[in-house]
């Protein structure tokens, strides 16, 4: 096998890549950090299956056996057995793990298949290495394995939808999110030979992207350096949830510890809301000023207008159990400090918390899911961990809440100087038609870009400023304002006052995707790091 061992089995990898995956433009340092210890594998290597669920661990539970702590020689006690060598193309991404045997947990039909009924006992069947020929076209080329273990390689399938679209064994993952790692539903493809290139290059990315995620998420001690390293460049959806508690530090990165960690602050937030709330928790539509129940009606008056406002787009954010969940989430939050209370903006923050949290025990299109189909202790978890992901967000940037925002102004002031360097010409120009940073860039700070792009594409560019550490909200976030900026300078200068405010007001990233918020970051950190600690540079008079 490789130089570089890891103890559970991987997903499947498809043959079929001839060009490498778009990556960032990171350091060198950087790069060679995340790449460190990785080769392809070689001809010569033993190339040995593993299925897409479970960890070696899980495996050799199952068969009755310790998972084994020998050599590099000795083989998991399951492992069937290839009668010959598969080679496939390598990736760029460090994917280092073997051509899986179950195939057919893709949802591929192999080409050539044998057409006999399989019992459940054993089966026969014939995994193909695919690969893309000059010409494009895909060949296949089976060989027959047998099994009499197929149980003990569990690779999720899609079951039939529930009413309500709630994953299987969602309890578990209410329990410790970690357990969501061995119920990853894989990718589905009807057939071979329906399957263009392109579509298998992006099932392979698909692939080994998870794999290298679920290698680093699955230690008993989660090493959350080598975490933050991988969330740079974007985080799988299945797995988001989970990296995202990570690290912000909600989430124990020992495993020992986060069942009853969780479970604390659950109850804390929940003894919170009956606190807050009194009688009147269950029935917050009841809340009014003539009610005297505890109740401060002036934030619960502003949090009550500003939440049918969030995200109207969205049908989502339009039942009542979302609504009734984020008041409780913001006016729990904004009584428990004080010192801010609650601001306008907060409740555009709280939504890619609670829409991420969401997706983990739901499988459907949660733009349009309604959350009051789940079972109330279901919501009362994704709404305690959104309120407390939402605080550790807020806790490093709370002088953008605090009165005078004195946060808020440092950054539009940084970003002013910040321009200057970058882009004199469009500095100038802003200058000479009278307007100020403040009149557009305020709300940039304020609810961190999200009024300018889509909740999706928030959620994407959060991978990053939660990769980035505690300063990835406000000084990595400076950078992607000036980045952002920048980006429609041409437009900009060719614009009086009043086109200025109007197209700033209204930029045309309706079609945006994951590719302009990648291209957007990139860029972000490319002036991250010519300019950070460099202060000369971000002073009008210093060196050109």
């Amino acid at each position: 096998m490789s130089s570089k061992k890891y103890g559970g089995p991987e997903m499947v990898q498809l043959d079929g890549r001839s060009t490498p995956a778009a990556t960032f433009l990171k350091s060198s340092a950087r790069f060679l950090e995340q790449n460190q210890g990785y080769r392809p594998l070689l001809l010569s290597d033993d190339m040995k299956p593993y299925g897409a669920g479970y960890s070696h661990a899980d495996i050799a539970r199952a068969n009755g056996t310790k998972p084994s702590k020998s050599s590099s020689s000795a083989e998991p006690p399951t492992s069937p057995k290839l009668d010959r060598k598969v080679t496939y193309t390598d990736l760029d991404d460090d994917w280092d793990a073997s051509l899986d045997v179950d195939v057919m947990a893709l949802g591929i039909k192999p080409v050539n298949s044998l057409s006999s009924a399989h019992s459940s006992s054993s089966y026969s069947t014939s995994p193909p290495s695919l690969s893309t020929s000059s010409q494009g076209s895909t060949i296949s080329q089976p060989d027959t394995i047998h099994s009499s273990h197929a149980d003990l390689y569990p690779a999720p399938r899609r079951p039939s939808p529930r009413l309500d679209s709630l994953k299987p064994q969602y309890e578990r993952i209410v329990k410790d999110p970690a357990n969501a790692l061995h119920m990853i539903y894989q990718p589905d493809i009807s057939s071979i030979s329906d399957t263009s290139p392109a579509e298998i290059e992006a099932l392979n990315a698909r692939i080994a992207r998870i794999n290298k995620f679920k290698r680093v998420l699955q230690p008993s001690n989660v090493d959350i350096a080598a975490l933050r390293n991988l969330a740079w460049s974007g985080i799988p959806d299945e797995l988001r949830p989970m990296a995202w508690q990570l690290m912000l530090g909600y989430l124990p990165s020992n495993t020992e510890r986060r069942v009853t960690t969780l479970a604390r602050k659950r109850k804390e937030y929940i003894d919170g809301v009956r606190q807050a709330f009194g009688s009147a928790a269950g029935n917050l539509a009841s809340i009014n000023s003539s009610t005297n129940n505890g109740i401060d009606h002036a934030v619960w008056h502003q949090i009550s207008i500003d939440v049918p406002r969030t995200n109207p787009h969205l049908k989502l954010y339009s039942f009542e159990s979302t609504q009734r969940a984020l008041e409780r989430i913001l006016y729990v939050w904004a009584i428990r400090h004080p010192a801010s209370g609650y601001v306008q903006g907060i409740n555009d923050l709280v939504t890619p918390f609670f829409q991420v949290f969401l997706s983990a025990y739901v499988d459907a299109d949660i733009e349009s899911y309604d959350p009051g189909q789940l079972p109330k202790e279901v919501l009362d978890v994704v709404e305690a961990d959104t309120f407390w992901c939402l605080t550790k967000l807020l806790d490093g940037i709370q002088d953008n809440y605090i009165f005078a925002q004195p946060g808020i102004q440092r950054q539009v002031a940084a970003l002013k100087d910040l321009t200057q360097r970058i882009d004199a010409g469009l500095a100038r120009h802003l200058q000479q038609e009278n307007v100020e940073f403040i009149q557009f860039s305020f709300r940039w700070m304020n609810c961190l870009l999200m009024r300018e792009v889509s909740v999706k594409n928030t959620i994407r560019m959060w991978d990053t400023y939660m990769a980035e550490g505690p300063t990835g909200f406000s000084e990595f976030h400076l950078y992607v304002c000036a980045a952002f900026l920048v980006k429609w300078s041409a437009q900009i200068q060719t614009m009086d006052f009043q086109e200025i405010m109007m197209f700033l007001q209204s930029l045309p990233t309706q079609d945006w995707g994951e590719k302009d918020i990648e291209l957007l970051l990139s860029e972000a950190y490319m002036w991250q790091s010519l300019f950070k600690n460099a202060t000369a540079h971000l002073r009008p008079g210093g060196p050109s």
